[in-house]
């Protein structure tokens, strides 16, 4: 029921939702297709759509009275494609997703001490080398720091990544076939999944760190912001607000949730073990 609830404010926050480009709606699958990067980009921007937020109740009890009634049959006439197409059912809640395999406490503590030491340890070590860099001058010095927070938070997200999830990579990760079958554990394909998660990993705070010190330095420069400072920081906070809107969609659309891998690059037994070309195993996020 949570799963209904969820999707249906995200469907009753859409009226927009009747597009004569509207996909057809699949019950218990995806709005858009998952194969392309632009697919996985609109169903994200859905998944995290701030306005389900603000959705009434009255709105909420319609939108799950009306995919009710899609599931067993009893639409009333009129209704369209386009009123249900954004009601569906995710193969998994966000929560499975992210919480996909459990872990016991010492591994998320032991995450958690990585990441902020890995990330400590580059800030700091970063900005000594920036300090004492005399070819630098004050301006380039202090455009420099600026992006002394990326390479810190990338590195600790890799760490995070690698110390939370390293037993998969002795005990592999379930591969599945295209009817859904489970084929076996791969090592190999947990090495994917975990490169796969560490690039999202790297990309996901770039437009964050990178881009609003790159567009900050461009603007401070116009006549409007030299002549009116105080517009600085809510400028900042709009170009803030804007790269975090974009940072999580545009990071975890870069691989397929379900990422597909050939039989004949994993192991003998797994190649063995079914006739298909290709499996797939989920790679976490």
């Amino acid at each position: 029921m949570a799963d209904t609830a969820t999707t249906a404010s995200a469907a009753a926050a859409s009226p927009a939702n009747a597009s004569t480009d509207a996909p057809p709606f699949q019950l218990g699958k995806p709005r858009f297709q998952q194969t392309s990067f632009y697919g996985r980009f609109r169903h994200f921007l859905d998944i995290i759509d701030p306005r389900t937020l603000f959705v009434s109740e009255r709105r909420l009890r319609e939108a799950v009275q009306l995919l009710e009634d899609y599931k067993h049959g009893t639409l009333r006439p009129g209704v369209t494609n386009e009123q249900v197409v954004g009601l569906l059912l995710p193969n998994q809640t966000l929560a499975s997703t992210v919480f996909w395999q459990p872990s016991p406490a010492s591994k998320f503590i032991q995450g958690y001490l990585g990441a902020v030491i890995s990330a400590v340890s580059i800030a700091v070590g970063l900005n000594v080398l920036v300090q004492k860099a005399n070819k630098f001058t004050p301006a380039t010095r202090l455009l420099v720091q600026r992006f002394v927070p990326f390479p810190a938070v990338a590195s600790a997200n890799i760490c995070n990544v690698v110390l939370m999830r390293y037993g998969e990579l002795e005990e592999g990760i379930d591969v599945l076939d295209a009817d859904g079958n489970l084929v076996g554990s791969s090592k190999i394909a947990a090495r994917h999944a975990l490169l796969e998660t560490a690039l999202t990993r790297v990309v996901l705070p770039m437009p964050i760190l990178v881009l609003p010190p790159i567009v900050m330095s461009m603007l401070e420069k116009t006549a409007l912001l030299q002549a009116r400072p105080r517009l600085l920081l809510p400028v900042q906070s709009l170009v803030c607000l804007a790269a975090f809107g974009l940072a999580l969609p545009l990071a975890i659309s870069l691989f397929p949730q379900m990422s597909e891998i050939e039989t004949s690059q994993l192991e003998p037994e797994i190649a063995r073990a079914t006739s298909s070309r290709t499996v797939v195993y989920n790679k976490g996020l």
